[in-house]
């Protein structure tokens, strides 16, 4: 999957996407009833910003139009071990899996080198067989782990997230179905089943893609020129009935609402493969799409994100879509009115 052409993105730096946040902003526990976060609502166009309660949504909503949701569910994929034949601890935070039995996973710990033997607690041994960059081996287990994930693995939290989460749930969307993500598609936090039933009496459409969000969606950009960053991939999933609905929204001229920047992601991979006449067509496989300003979006009329982290690849998608500017004079607005950010905070929906 080829990312945004460089040669449409204007002269920026990872510097213009820095903005300073008081440490008590970021939320450390999910609101009570998920629907009572609060909603920021920006007209990209005007710059205009207006105060709303998420549950109220579908003030902002006509019918017909269509809310594309990942259901991506996230992975109890944070591991207590040890080292064999010693007492040293380990943790191992699953990425990715490879085969049958060897996952691409951080490890922490000490002379986690190639061949060193781990055992989880209550689980498989396994062998470090790669070092790769970083934390990150390749880990070959003596059996498949899939059996051992949800009873012994724990949801992982964002490092910025200090307190313990006491309902796991509490990080997964009520629509969550497809295992495979180490972190949530946080946009998709705020919705209950009632409110999902109550937009559909109003006549608002729904269709379902899947993204799973990789650990990466957390890291800083780095380099001094975004473009230079190398973005991470992730595996998404557009199908031929979600295709369908997509494409006959656009015809019938209402509003395709991307629900979160994993779903953005999955909608423009999709248009970027699209034929004569269509928005999306049917997408499988990995996806490396990078969306820095210059971008055209093609399958995106609408966006619901939560607010993103400082000099981060979301911000920059976000930017793309309503203007640094722009978004960066909602974020200190938002500031200023103490809304909650990060994964646990409020909403923004850009319109």
């Amino acid at each position: 999957m080829e990312g945004t052409d460089s040669a449409y993105i204007p002269a920026l730096r990872t510097t213009d996407f820095n903005y300073d946040l008081p440490v008590e902003l970021i939320a450390q526990t999910p609101l009570e009833p998920r629907d009572a976060s609060r909603l920021l609502v920006l007209d990209r166009e005007s710059g205009a910003i207006q105060h709303a309660i998420f549950r109220h949504l579908g003030q902002y909503l006509e019918s017909g139009d269509l809310l594309v949701l990942n259901e991506t569910r996230v992975l109890p994929a944070r591991f207590h071990a040890r080292k064999a034949h010693s007492a040293g601890r380990v943790e191992i935070l699953l990425l990715r899996r490879k085969d049958e039995r060897t996952w691409e996973a951080l490890v922490g710990g000490k002379g986690m080198v190639d061949g060193k033997l781990i055992e989880l607690e209550a689980g498989p041994r396994g062998e470090i067989v790669e070092v790769l960059t970083g934390a990150r081996r390749l880990i070959r287990f003596l059996e498949p782990l899939e059996p051992y994930i949800e009873r012994i693995g724990q949801v992982p939290l964002p490092p910025y997230i200090q307190t313990p989460l006491q309902d796991p749930e509490r990080y997964q969307t009520v629509y969550s179905n497809h295992p495979g993500s180490v972190a949530a598609p946080t946009a998709g936090l705020h919705f209950t089943r009632r409110l999902i039933n109550q937009l559909k009496r109003q006549g608002i459409r729904f269709a379902k893609v899947t993204l799973h969000v990789g650990l990466d969606t957390f890291g800083p950009v780095t380099e001094d020129d975004p473009r230079q960053h190398a973005i991470h991939t992730e595996w998404c999933q557009v199908s031929a009935q979600a295709a369908q609905a997509i494409n006959q929204t656009r015809r019938r001229g209402k509003r395709i609402v991307a629900v979160g920047t994993t779903s953005v992601r999955a909608l423009e991979s999709a248009a970027s493969i699209a034929s004569h006449g269509q928005v999306v067509a049917p997408f499988e496989g990995a996806t490396d799409l990078f969306i820095l300003p210059g971008h055209a979006f093609r399958a995106v009329d609408a966006m619901l994100t939560n607010f993103h982290l400082p000099r981060s690849t979301l911000i920059m998608l976000v930017s793309a879509y309503a203007g640094r500017e722009r978004i960066l004079a909602a974020y200190q607005t938002a500031i200023q009115q103490g809304y909650r950010f990060y994964s646990f905070g409020d909403a923004m929906l850009i319109i």
